[in-house]
């Protein structure tokens, strides 16, 4: 990735000096690791810098708390609830082609500004941050709901996922500067089950809303959440005051760059197969401007006295390692999330609530075993019960594949609360874990990379792996025995919903193709497990080297 060259040099970051060693048996001097014993403690790195403690001083308000889950909630929602209000706001705006966009605008918007906010709040703070974003999730939402047509509702979507970007990542950061090492698997948690109950009242309130009321009304019912969390964090968060001198001036070339490189990666990677052929001209120079662009962004960024994407993000075993195993989880995560749905529908002949059910227990599990994870990382380590739960994930998305033709659909829910158990395995400890290796003036733009990689892991998942189903099964349409089958993938989904119009063996071929994509995608899905496990066991240092005083607080 892009550097610069004080950067290189270690030059005002001790950190990025010291991390050199990163992973050595020793430890890293002026550092403890997670379990081990480690050298001397030093100074604190993060709060040398800027004159701020790196820890917590006390817990947080109750107000703060409830705010930040707010703020959570809204980001949650967003994702889920417009979903099953699709087919009104097309009846009522148009546009049914473009539609897709709706989502794919606000997760460009999300994924490229996560980046550029995490290094905003290492500027200016966490708290002027979240209020812009949640400022501009609000006037995002505003917009959406007096929407005039479908190109209008992309557009203010995208105003949305702006604000989205802001919330998600900085939320993240403030959860591990308010809390102590040994209680942020707690919040942590609390965020997971925000996650969770907005996977399973998202789409069901976004029904209710659209057939009861109107569809504008999803977007109206953020303005009261938005202006409640808006006015409790301007009230009640309060940040140390910060020394001007570490305050370094900001990349915007930089911002620019990633941006639009970024945005123009995952506009091909969302088009790609769908819009057009992958090897069609569209797509391969979208993929051509976007590697121009990137080489740009490293050169603009290796000059920049504060990069929005500092080259230490990468050159550290720990935070690049957990990136690259992130990334790995937003790959995987399409198979349960987007393939399950319609496996259960398709598959199994379950109707929408219980293909609904069925993925969503896999949300339940997930903030349990995040909750219980501490207990396990304290005792073998953060880097050890990442890769206990990614090695068990891995099992149970190959177990997918020994399912009978069709399963029962108590099967595949059992699969997916195994797996939202070895997940919150997972994911809970490299983030407690990675956040606790820098100090404050670098944990918003460590923990917006993390956020980043997941990001582009899952838009790079869902084009990949939707790939892999359509081959298998236009693979199988071309190999077909029997008569009467859709003669192109395009139809393939109108037949789905309405199978009885096939003759029977024609139905149960196409119930057996689809049946197949989805194993592939499952199988696709634990590869990228496997390469995961790999990451932590041979990049990842065998100790994470937490800081001196974060650890300390962990014995208090």
């Amino acid at each position: 990735m892009v550097s610069c060259a004080d950067a290189c040099r270690g030059k005002g970051n001790p950190v990025a000096a010291a991390d050199s060693t990163d992973g050595a048996p020793g430890g890293i001097p002026g550092r403890r690791t997670d379990g081990g014993t480690g050298a001397a403690a030093a100074p604190a790195t993060g709060s040398a810098a800027d004159g701020r403690p790196d820890g917590p001083a006390g817990r947080p308000p109750t107000p703060v708390v409830i705010s930040l889950m707010l703020g959570m909630a809204l980001v949650a929602l967003d994702s889920t609830i417009v979903a099953t209000a699709v087919p009104q706001i097309v009846g009522d705006l148009g546009g049914f082609s473009v539609f897709s966009w709706l989502f794919s605008g606000y997760l460009l918007a999300v994924t490229v500004t996560l980046p550029v906010y995490g290094k905003l709040t290492d500027t200016f703070g966490r708290k002027p941050v979240l209020l812009f974003g949640i400022g501009l999730f609000l006037i995002g939402s505003l917009l959406c709901a007096l929407a005039w047509n479908m190109a209008a509702l992309i557009a203010f979507r995208i105003v949305q996922g702006l604000g989205g970007g802001a919330l998600q990542g900085t939320i993240q950061t403030l959860a591990a500067d308010l809390y102590p090492l040994k209680e942020r698997p707690r919040i942590q948690a609390r965020m997971s089950s925000v996650w969770a109950t907005s996977a399973v009242a998202g789409p069901a309130l976004g029904g209710l809303l659209a057939s009861y009321a109107h569809w504008r009304w999803i977007f109206l019912l953020n303005l009261p959440l938005a202006a409640l969390a808006l006015w409790m964090i301007a009230r009640h968060l309060t940040e140390p005051v910060r020394s001007p001198g570490r305050r370094g001036p900001v990349d915007w070339a930089g911002a620019l760059g990633v941006f639009c490189c970024g945005g123009l990666l995952l506009f091909a990677l969302v088009q790609g197969g769908v819009a057009w052929p992958w090897l069609s001209t569209p797509s391969l120079g979208l993929l051509a401007a976007s590697a121009v662009l990137a080489a740009v962004v490293v050169r603009v960024e290796r000059r920049a006295a504060e990069p929005i994407l500092p080259g230490w993000v990468w050159r550290r075993r720990t935070i690049a390692a957990v990136n690259l195993a992130m990334g790995a989880l937003g790959l995987l995560m399409v198979a349960p999330t987007v393939f399950m749905p319609t496996y259960a529908q398709s598959v199994l002949g379950l109707g929408p609530v219980g293909a609904g059910l069925v993925m969503s227990v896999m949300t339940l599990s997930w903030p349990v075993s995040a909750a219980l994870s501490q207990h396990v990382y304290r005792r073998i380590g953060f880097r050890n019960t990442a890769a206990v739960g990614i090695g068990l994930a891995a099992l149970i998305l190959l177990s997918f594949t020994l399912l009978p033709t069709p399963a029962r659909p108590w099967q595949p829910a059992l699969i997916m609360l195994l797996l939202g158990g070895a997940l919150g395995l997972f994911q809970l400890p490299l983030i407690v874990g990675v956040q606790s290796t820098v100090g404050w003036a670098e944990r918003g733009t460590t923990t917006a990379s993390v956020l980043f990689c997941r990001q582009v892991g899952q838009s790079v998942g869902a084009a990949l792996l939707a790939a892999v189903a359509n081959a298998t099964i236009a693979a199988r349409l071309a190999d077909a025995p029997v008569p009467g089958l859709p003669g192109h993938l395009d139809d393939v989904a109108e037949a789905l919903d309405d199978p009885a119009l096939l003759p029977r063996a024609a139905a149960d071929h196409l119930r057996e193709a689809v049946s197949a994509a989805v194993e592939h995608i499952f199988l696709g899905a634990a590869a990228a497990a496997v390469a995961a496990l790999l990451v932590l066991l041979f990049v990842a240092p065998r100790r994470f080297p937490v800081l001196p005083e974060l650890r300390e607080e962990e014995k208090a």
